[in-house]
């Protein structure tokens, strides 16, 4: 009998989300179908291996849907076409988002909370070992990972600074909720990293859980 009632509250969900598809969910299905009609093919990759130069390249993906994303560029080298490819696909991300319903909004910014992370401990790492300027820190990051509220590090001097008064109001502040900042100096970059990524994964299994 539990099964049974089990089974039939899964169906009623099923054609309760199906009645409210097109009105909350259609568009973002469609953006993302587009997104995956745009990628590159097998074939695709195998005539880019047959480019001698970048400028064959840039001429080749001109005639995919990636169009026109490197024509103001000058001079070409293969971190110049990583960056503007990864640019695009932020774009791409923000518009998702943008576009999308409050849960599947929620979803997509916990994917860009791993991003979020790797800046925070490159950052940190950086300024607490004064190896680097804050600008070319930020120019580092990620751009998946970037928050407003990243740009005012500046304002810290110390990690539970940094944390009072920056992080606590950024969307992965919470996973900083249980650190020792004063032992932080001690750390090593990869063990704060780890440390975030499972209170992240954590976070992001309830949501899962709970939401989805």
């Amino acid at each position: 009998e539990r099964g049974a009632r089990s089974e039939r509250e899964r169906e009623t969900m099923s054609w309760t989300e199906l009645t409210t598809f097109n009105a909350f969910d259609a568009y973002d299905d469609g953006i993302v179908r587009g997104f995956k009609s745009a990628l590159l093919t097998e074939l695709d990759y195998e005539n880019l291996m047959q480019c001698n130069s970048l400028e064959d390249v840039k001429m080749f993906l001109q005639a995919t849907d990636y169009g026109t994303f490197l024509s103001n560029v000058v001079e070409l080298d293969p971190a110049t076409i990583v960056e503007k490819a990864t640019q695009r696909m932020v774009e791409e991300y923000n518009y998702l988002v943008g576009n999308a319903g409050e849960t599947l909004s929620a979803y997509l910014d916990f994917l860009r909370h791993p991003y979020m992370i790797d800046n925070i401990v490159l950052v940190l790492s950086g300024t607490t070992r004064n190896d680097s300027s804050l600008s070319k820190l930020l120019e580092a990051c990620h751009p998946m990972g970037m928050f407003e509220e990243l740009l005012t590090v500046g304002v810290a001097s110390t990690p539970k600074e940094l944390y009072e008064l920056v992080l606590i109001e950024s969307p992965v502040g919470k996973y900083f909720r249980n650190f020792q900042f004063e032992d932080m100096h001690e750390l090593k970059p990869e063990l704060i990293r780890a440390r975030l990524y499972q209170a992240y994964l954590e976070d992001f299994y309830d949501f899962c859980v709970t939401r989805c």
